[in-house]
């Protein structure tokens, strides 16, 4: 009994052979801890900024706006959405840009799970954001729409 992917799933897996071929566990077994998720930050950022310097949250990627050397992207987590933001200098530091200009930008998609390390900060519109500033992040890369069995896991280096 063969089984016929869609377009999409061929995608995924194509991109999750590149994450494999670049050295990159796309489902690693180390856990990824958090110290914060999207309603803490949200309800109690403007009151307590100073305890959201250097947090670790993690969440499924619901959308992505790429600009050149940064985007920005929402995550989801157990409890609510939050936006973060990634720049290509803080966490690709030398001049090997791989990390964003292939992972990043081509390889994760709406629906992987990821995790990042940062602070929090509050962007030119009033949005609450993370920015990631820790190059360790987590992946888990949905290659189905359905029978997900994804955990927040660590591992990469993003």
């Amino acid at each position: 009994m063969s089984t016929v992917l869609s377009e999409q799933e061929q995608l995924r897996r194509q991109a999750l052979q590149s994450l494999v071929d670049l050295g990159i566990d796309p489902y690693p077994a180390e856990e990824f801890e958090i110290s914060a998720n999207a309603a803490d930050i949200l309800k109690n950022y403007d009151r307590d900024k100073l305890n959201y310097k250097n947090i670790s949250i993690a969440g499924r990627i619901m959308s992505r706006r790429v600009m050149g050397n940064a985007s920005f992207f929402e995550i989801q987590d157990s409890s609510g959405r939050i936006q973060a933001y990634i720049k290509r200098d803080d966490i690709c530091p030398d001049e090997d840009k791989t990390m964003y200009n292939v992972v990043f930008k081509k390889l994760l998609d709406i629906g992987d799970i990821v995790g990042i390390k940062g602070y929090v900060f509050t962007t030119q519109t009033e949005a609450i954001c993370v920015h990631e500033v820790i190059t360790s992040s987590s992946n888990c890369k949905n290659c189905r729409r359905k029978n997900i069995r994804c955990f927040y896991r660590s591992g990469i280096t993003l």
